[in-house]
């Protein structure tokens, strides 16, 4: 089968390399002048991978395209609007129409707090039908053939089941995602709740994170059956599965930010943890569904208007006593 992956980060390269090891044929898209795209040409590889020389480098946009059978977009969650209005006004429809088309990034669109499926709905309308591809794992464990289970949702059964027939090895097994909604939503809230993690890493409060997975799950739940998905799904896979790799792993850019925002060491950094602008999304979702978020709004107070760390988090963490399912 033909796969083309477009973007070619720490995410897009390894998505490429997964699908030539079990056995694609595979194009790799990224942006004319791109230093990712650049150092691959040079090289076949990057800080996390080597590259097999068959998998194929292109800045033709046009030619990924009509390569492609599967289309996998992998670039920042804030880009993909733009991206997919660059698509559609070059008249690339024809080349993306009745194809697969798998987002393999976790966010939630700020200013809006729409889920990345209803973005691509909203720019490309009904000739694309998108599933999302989310889940625990790191590309440095991965690379090294530690394996994990992961999640393909998407609303059109068929094509979710031959997705992931396509796509499952020994290295990923995966689950059927039947709640498109929730595993969006979960996906990209767990990243907000790594931020909080590394906080606490940065107060030496590690301890604390117990309660916060706790109490993480159910203000997402509470938001995910307010907005009609099924709550349960965030205990699945693309939440409350991948908090391992979010909240204790030191390859987590999420939990490392939120770390450095404590040791005052976060310029800069915030451009490679999604959670930042997921928390800022949550608060438009918080406020639309009548729903409160009191682990986001105090990551969001935090991240975005300088409020301090140890001060807001003790408070979160001592608030007014209440029932544990409330």
């Amino acid at each position: 089968m033909n796969i083309a992956v477009l973007g070619c980060g720490r995410w897009g390269s390894f998505h490429a390399w997964y699908a030539h090891r079990i056995g694609h044929n595979v194009m790799l898209w990224g942006r004319r002048g791109s230093p990712h795209l650049a150092e691959l040409c040079a090289a076949r590889k990057n800080e996390f991978l080597t590259m097999p020389e068959e998998v194929r480098l292109t800045d033709d946009l046009g030619a990924a395209l009509r390569f492609a059978e599967i289309v996998i977009i992998s670039i920042h969650a804030q880009a993909l609007r733009a991206f997919l209005r660059d698509l559609r006004d070059a008249e690339r429809m024809s080349e993306v129409a009745g194809k697969r088309v798998v987002l393999c990034m976790k966010g939630l669109e700020i200013g809006t707090g729409k889920r990345l499926t209803t973005v691509v709905r909203e720019e490309l309308g009904d000739a694309v039908h998108p599933l999302v591809w989310v889940g625990p794992g790191h590309v440095q464990d991965f690379v090294r053939e530690i394996p994990n289970c992961m999640v393909i949702a998407g609303e059109d059964r068929e094509s979710l089941r031959a997705l992931v027939d396509a796509l499952s090895s020994p290295l990923i097994r995966f689950y059927y995602g039947e709640d498109l909604l929730g595993t969006e939503v979960g996906a990209a809230a767990k990243n907000v709740i790594g931020l909080a993690a590394g906080m606490l890493d940065g107060l030496s409060y590690g301890s604390l994170k117990g309660a916060l997975m706790a109490r993480g799950t159910r203000e997402l739940f509470r938001l995910v059956r307010a907005m009609g998905g099924d709550g349960e799904t965030i205990y699945g896979l693309s939440h409350l599965g991948d908090y391992e790799a979010t909240l204790f792993s030191p390859h987590s850019n999420n939990r490392r930010y939120g770390e450095a925002v404590v040791r005052g060491a976060a310029d800069g950094f915030h451009k490679i943890a999604e959670g930042v602008y997921t928390a800022e999304a949550l608060m438009e979702l918080s406020r639309e569904y009548g729903v409160d978020l009191p682990i986001s709004e105090t990551v969001y107070e935090i991240v975005s208007h300088g409020a301090d760390p140890r001060a807001q988090l003790t408070r979160l963490f001592l608030r007014a006593t209440k029932g544990e399912k409330e």
